[in-house]
């Protein structure tokens, strides 16, 4: 018997929990015997792998079925082992966890995004019929993450995103706090290991301070409760490296500007004493004055509850103090596991059914949008750690993400408010739609019951949840089917002409047929509407759309590059470039596409402003028609003194000093810098967009590489402007 799974199994002993021991040893020796051979990247028997993910679930206290398809769960996936025999060994639930926690990796997807998106719709749909599909997959992923050491860096810069994008925010609205918090950590280490390391340092400096510290906070909050005759437990707890991470970089504040890096949490019995250590706990020490929450009265999401406090000891030290019941805390550390380990929320308010609606829900929004690829920024957006509770003026809460406004707040409420809402007021207060709102607000939506009304396009620019985006993309779907066509092919019309995609008249509407049946619509007229009503990105398709064009109109004359004339006598222009032919003749660099010494050049003879030179691959070249005399070969000089003109685009995590270490970078390099412009993206993320003056490619290309060595920077793409 493997060392490994004797572990397991004494894991399980010590439990004193009825698992089916009979069932668990079966399915362990159906793995090993289909994983014979098979090793990990670190070397490890592969077998290791689902013992480790199956030890994670016993620790979460999962079931006997929960063990089993943890030890299957990659039979499928990997070996010859099929789903039937599964399902015929182990009973339909297991087949039914495994077949849930099975990617779908024989189906071709048109990029990684659709597929990872396609992994998760079909994970989600196996978890509302389900719930231990997607426990499984968390303790599957956590283990994989532990190990990412072990793959190349680009994969696994890769998998750290999506298990910081995806996967934490589930164990995190499940409510499995001690598994998200250890997939962010481990995600930060690869993400960002610079400040990964000195949050680390930081925090292990002050190991032995910390530590002495919190038992003297405890030993004095203990006898002050011993007086007071009330018994509870206590321990002391620090803030996870990515909780520190979050405020440090992304809020921009120094360690000692957080307050519950340190705290103490304090489980007693009931709520009402609870209350009664509240104050008790007030009457001792300082409380900081809005660092107060009540968690108990309003749940978060998950079902989190607990009072949170900030205090200050006689040493001005702050430090938060978390107090809640025994429920409460199982719930806390377990989620919707503790329905397993401690038998929580099998009845009541906190039914399991309930606390999972929102999985449906997710999936019922998904429905209305014809992207796929939605439900992973739902995931992004709605499931989000960060989330406001705001009131109605019944008195109502409303539990939203952070940033949300009031369109969020109105379609939260019910469908029809949003459809039909026309202003909102805050605190009493007129405010316009897209004001943000924040927890405590109490936000009043106006409607209108005219029949005119309805949702505007600008919304959907406007909206923070997907939910609100869904619903107004269905309000739009279904009511205003001919504008969507007639807004669907303007905005298509538009982005032909902005990626010069110039179909003869004729067999335009072919062209745009064809792709509507590629994107899988019955009909020209539904791919239109799906544009028209925000359903489909153009952006998304335009790439494959412009192939299509390429490939089909480059056989056509018109449509191909234009022939180079006859070899003409060669003699060398301004700006250090060759002109073949022409002598002394005015040159210019085309701005459509920068091209530096390196790159492979042609000219076009202009009309009274000299030679343009345009880089071969230039878009503009490719989809010339006509005029083939006025093309012209030209080439570089020798060896060229001037500067010239590049642009790139830098994408980085949207920190502060980001901007500052690009220039300075450059600066170093000594590189002038002609323009700079930064902006915010989404999910915060930031682009740097800047044209530099470089002597070639090559110096271009070391630009490039001792730029990406910044902290935070993600990609770097040269552009044409």
């Amino acid at each position: 018997m493997d060392e490994l799974y004797e572990q397991l199994e004494q894991k399980i002993k010590q439990t004193n929990k009825p698992y089916d021991m009979e069932k668990i040893r079966g399915a362990y020796e159906v793995a090993r015997e289909a994983h014979q051979g098979q090793l990990r990247r670190s070397g490890e028997p592969y077998i290791d792998h689902p013992i480790r993910v199956a030890m994670i679930l016993v620790d979460l206290g999962m079931d006997t079925d929960s063990i089993v398809a943890a030890l299957l769960h990659d039979v499928v996936e990997d070996t010859e082992t099929t789903l039937d025999e599964i399902k015929k060994n182990f009973g339909p639930e297991v087949a039914l966890l495994v077949d849930g926690v099975t990617k779908l990796g024989k189906i071709p997807f048109s990029s990684r995004e659709r597929q990872q998106a396609e992994n998760v719709r079909k994970m989600l749909l196996a978890m509302a019929k389900d719930v231990r599909v997607i426990i499984i997959k968390l303790a599957d992923r956590l283990h994989n993450a532990r190990t990412f050491a072990y793959l190349p860096d680009e994969k696994r810069r890769l998998k750290a995103l999506e298990t910081m994008e995806v996967y934490a925010p589930l164990a995190h609205r499940l409510g499995i706090s001690g598994v998200k918090e250890e997939l962010e950590d481990i995600s930060l280490k690869y993400l960002d290991p610079i400040a990964y390391n000195e949050i680390e340092e930081q925090l292990l400096l002050r190991k032995e301070e910390r530590e002495a510290f919190l038992q003297r906070i405890i030993a004095r909050i203990q006898a002050r409760l011993d007086q007071e005759h009330i018994q509870a437990s206590m321990y002391g707890r620090v803030k996870s490296i990515y909780g520190i991470y979050r405020k440090v970089y992304m809020q921009g504040r120094s360690m000692d500007e957080i307050y519950d890096v340190y705290a103490v949490r304090i489980i007693v019995d009931s709520v009402l004493e609870c209350y009664n250590i509240l104050g008790v706990i007030h009457d001792m020490l300082r409380p900081i004055p809005n660092r107060f929450k009540d968690y108990i009265s309003t749940p978060k999401q998950n079902m989190y509850q607990s009072l949170h406090t900030t205090v200050i000891d006689k040493e001005g030290i702050p430090f938060e103090v978390q107090i809640r019941t025994w429920d409460m805390h199982y719930t806390a550390e377990y989620g919707v596991a503790a329905h397993w380990k401690y038998k929580i929320g099998l009845n009541g308010k906190d039914s399991l059914e309930e606390r999972l609606s929102w999985i449906r829900q997710l999936l019922e929004s998904q429905k209305e949008s014809d992207d796929v690829e939605d439900i992973v920024k739902s995931i992004k957006t709605d499931i989000a750690p960060e989330e406001v509770f705001v009131f109605t003026p019944r008195g109502d809460v409303i539990s939203l993400p952070v940033d949300s406004t009031v369109i969020d707040f109105a379609y939260a409420i019910h469908t029809a408010v949003g459809n039909k809402m026309i202003g909102a007021k805050v605190d009493g207060r007129m405010v316009s739609l897209d004001f943000k709102v924040k927890t405590g607000m109490i936000v009043e939506i106006i409607t209108s019951q005219g029949k005119g009304t309805g949702p505007s396009r600008d919304w959907l620019n406007i909206v923070k949840t997907s939910e609100a985006r869904n619903k107004i993309r269905s309000w739009f779907k279904k009511e205003k089917r001919e504008e969507n066509i007639a807004e669907g092919r303007s905005a298509l019309e538009k982005e032909f002409r902005r990626n010069l995609i110039n179909v003869p008249e004729e067999e335009r509407e072919n062209f745009i047929a064809e792709i509507a049946t590629r994107q899988r619509y019955n009909s020209t007229d539904d791919f239109l509407a799906a544009i028209g009503y925000g359903g489909l990105s153009l952006q998304k398709i335009m790439p494959r759309i412009k192939e299509d064009f390429l490939r089909q109109y480059r056989s056509n004359p018109q449509q191909t590059i234009p022939p180079i004339p006859k070899k003409r006598r060669e003699s060398k222009a301004s700006s250090g470039v060759i002109v073949e032919g022409l002598e002394g003749c005015l040159v210019k660099f085309a701005r459509c596409c920068n091209p530096v010494p390196g790159d492979d050049i042609v000219g076009f003879i202009t009309r009274g402003f000299g030679v343009s030179i345009h880089k071969k691959d230039c878009v503009n070249v490719i989809n010339a028609s006509g005029d083939s005399e006025r093309w012209v070969n030209c080439t570089w000089a020798g060896e060229v003194q001037e500067t010239f003109k590049s642009t790139i685009e830098i994408i980085g995590v949207d920190r502060p000093g980001l901007l500052a270490d690009v220039s300075v970078a450059l600066s170093n390099m000594r590189i002038p810098i002609h323009t700079l412009l930064a902006r915010e993206l989404k999910d915060h993320m930031s682009s740097i967009q800047v044209t530099i003056g470089t002597s070639g490619l090559d110096q271009l290309r070391n630009i490039i590489s001792t730029l990406r060595k910044i902290n935070g920077i993600h990609s770097i793409e040269r552009t044409g402007q």
